[in-house]
């Protein structure tokens, strides 16, 4: 009865610890803004056959939520950059992490790729970097600034690294270790790693943050796999967990 005791006054504690802590999660895209696309056909249980139109700025959206369900069940106070479908920028995301004095920022988004054969989960924390790979992402994801808004913002981004890298990383990498945990060995998504990045959203964010990669919906069998409940429950779970370990540490 007293070791019972114990555990309830222990874990009452560490519930302690996350209360005050301010998290945005931020669903990609948006409105007319829709990030990748794809058909998914498929046949429902009368046999007939049905064709998916699949949008990334949709899934985003999905997943933000459902993270969002769980972080706030451990008492962490959860915003989300956008809780229905609409176009936000770049800056505004951004701009409204600081407003809220948020702790951290978690981007959440679904790869595409020509190649059909490519899949996997990856996170990308804040850093300066040389990855011919990367840049390819960078220039989706930082899509819809001009050259001198680049110019502008990989000045700040420089000055912005110095101060957050260290602990965007190990968010990144309990988060991904989480990840990985959870879906790599049930669900047979390859580990693509955790790889440094100059996401503007990140950078203008001015805190620690991530941005995640949850699948590629170009590969129809991760794409299958992302929109089951299953999985976006599994992830989800994931990720909050991985942020939860982050904090407590």
């Amino acid at each position: 009865m007293k070791w019972r005791w114990i555990l309830v006054l222990y874990f009452g504690w560490l519930n302690t610890q996350l209360y005050g802590v301010t998290v945005l999660l931020d669903p990609g895209h948006g409105g007319s803004d829709t990030g990748a696309k794809m058909f998914y056909s498929y046949v429902d249980k009368h046999g007939r056959k049905r064709n998916l139109h699949v949008l990334e700025k949709d899934l985003s959206l999905i997943f933000a939520k459902k993270i969002q369900e769980r972080l706030k069940k451990q008492g962490v106070m959860v915003h989300l950059s956008r809780s229905y479908d609409h176009e936000i920028s770049l800056d505004a995301r951004a701009e409204l992490a600081q407003k809220l004095k948020a702790d951290l920022f978690i981007s959440i988004h679904m790869n595409a790729s020509t190649n059909r054969t490519s899949r996997g989960f990856e996170t990308f924390y804040l850093d300066n970097h040389n990855d011919v790979a990367i840049k390819k992402v960078e220039d989706i994801e930082n899509v819809g600034l001009t050259g001198d808004q680049l110019i502008i913002k990989q000045i700040m981004t420089d000055l912005i690294v110095e101060r957050t890298v260290k602990a965007s990383k190990l968010l990144a990498q309990s988060v991904h270790g989480s990840i990985k945990k959870k879906t790599n060995k049930s669900f047979h998504i390859k580990d693509r790693g955790i790889k440094p990045g100059l996401f503007y959203v990140l950078a203008l964010a001015k805190r620690p943050g991530i941005l995640l990669e949850v699948s590629f919906l170009s590969n129809p069998k991760e794409l299958k796999k992302v929109l089951t409940a299953e999985f976006q429950e599994a992830y989800a779970k994931a990720v909050a967990e991985g942020v939860i370990s982050y904090l407590r540490n």
